[in-house]
């Protein structure tokens, strides 16, 4: 099903994209690196006019997130412009958790396998190509860890200079990921919405000049990058939307841009109009969002993180009140699980699958489970599952290692009575 078959033939810098629009008024504005409407001061996202979208160019694209170019603000011949080149990753079929569990159907997603084995290498992609465009010189962010070990590694591809911003104590593993690249990695004494306010602050200070923050000035742009999560799910299932997906939430923009990305696919004829329910998972020990689910409010109330899922760790989630609405929209639902239900959670899914998530994988398989135990998910109903992120990069949060330590010697090794 397709709506044209024509290739597209755009030269634009941002393709389809024709301007930033305010979610919440509807203003629009020309393409620029800003972030917030003037007169309300809403989010701004991408609109798009969107043409010769067909499954036949999507599928004779390259392997990555560029295949989806007629469907993203990127220009036609990004595939030849030096980038990570992320995206394509496993959509798993899960037989042994869905037997475990009681799923007639599941997948995971497996977004740990892009080049810095995270999901957040496709939103710096897109980042990187509208920083390109604007002509910055240096690549910033505020970050959990994965994010900033993302654009340290683009901005090397890239040829920008690269200063990321990260909460100090954050896990060794994502500081030397960020730091390994050449960058600068510097650590602000707070949390994550502290790191966050203070780059918004550079932003408007003159050393800021030239720079572009992924997540701020450009996030508009690096936003977009979480569609095509969606994409690839519709396209690896054979052009069909799952009828039920759990997706993990830190600022929220990820769940958000999964819905955007199914709705895109609807409305461009890519996939059959369907009902599909979208559930958030939360940390409890960072579960805004959640706990505003449960009782019925509309307004986030910010928190203050303890968990040990610290790439969810955003205790005032920008797009919080936004999954709300597209929870209840679909028919989800947003849940919290604890830590120890998180490390549970990690040791099912390399158990049942290989599959070794990092604590944010553990929040979405443990709120999988606890959706499934309080009858708010369909057993029967095809389900997807996002892991995005290595488990490698959270090594402190499990407590496995050797099973024995025995002589060199087939008496010794029976012995110790292992089998």
């Amino acid at each position: 099903m397709a709506v044209t078959t024509a290739e597209p033939t755009t030269t634009r810098p941002f393709g389809p994209g024709s301007a930033l629009s305010c979610r919440e008024c509807g203003q629009r504005y020309e393409l620029t690196p800003r972030f917030a409407c003037e007169f309300c001061f809403g989010p701004l996202e991408i609109a798009y006019e969107f043409s010769g979208v067909s499954r036949e160019d999507i599928e004779g694209g390259p392997n990555n997130i560029w295949r989806y170019r007629s469907l993203l603000p990127v220009p036609a011949d990004v595939a030849q412009l030096p980038n990570m080149n992320p995206g394509l990753t496993p959509l798993v079929r899960a037989d042994k958790l869905a037997a475990e569990l009681g799923l007639d159907s599941l997948h995971i997603k497996d977004d740990s396998g892009n080049p810095t084995h995270s999901f957040k290498d496709r939103v710096v992609a897109m980042a990187v190509e509208a920083a390109r465009t604007f002509g910055f010189t240096t690549l910033s962010c505020s970050s959990t860890g994965n994010l900033a070990g993302a654009v340290g590694a683009a901005a090397a591809r890239a040829g920008f200079d690269s200063c990321v911003f990260v909460p100090a104590g954050l896990e060794e593993a994502k500081i030397v990921m960020a730091a390994v690249y050449g960058g600068k990695v510097v650590a602000i004494d707070g949390n994550y919405d502290d790191v966050n306010r203070f780059c918004s602050e550079l932003i408007g200070d003159p050393i800021g000049e030239g720079w572009g923050f992924v997540n701020v000035n450009l996030r508009p742009y690096y936003a977009e990058g979480s569609k095509t999560l969606a994409y690839e799910i519709a396209e690896q299932l054979g052009w069909r939307l799952p009828e039920q997906i759990v997706v993990p939430i830190a600022s929220g923009s990820q769940l958000t841009k999964i819905d955007k990305g199914f709705k895109e696919l609807i409305d461009t004829g890519l996939v059959e109009d369907r009902p599909y329910k979208i559930f958030g998972a939360q940390a409890t020990g960072c579960s805004p969002v959640a706990q505003a689910w449960e009782n019925g409010h509309d307004a986030i109330q910010p928190v203050k993180p303890d968990t040990i899922a610290k790439s969810l760790a955003i205790g005032n989630p920008a797009d919080g009140p936004y999954v709300l609405d597209i929870a209840q929209r679909t028919g989800g639902s947003v849940e919290h699980v604890g830590d120890d239900e998180i490390v549970d959670a990690i040791n099912l899914l390399a158990r049942t699958e290989g599959i070794f998530a990092e604590t944010a994988g553990g929040v979405t398989a443990g709120v999988l489970r606890k959706l499934i135990r309080k009858g708010k998910l369909d057993p029967k109903a095809e389900t997807v599952v996002l892991n995005t992120g290595d488990g490698l990069k959270t090594l402190d949060a499990v407590d496995a290692g050797v099973t024995a330590t025995v002589e060199p010697s087939l008496e010794a090794f029976t012995a110790a009575g292992l089998f």
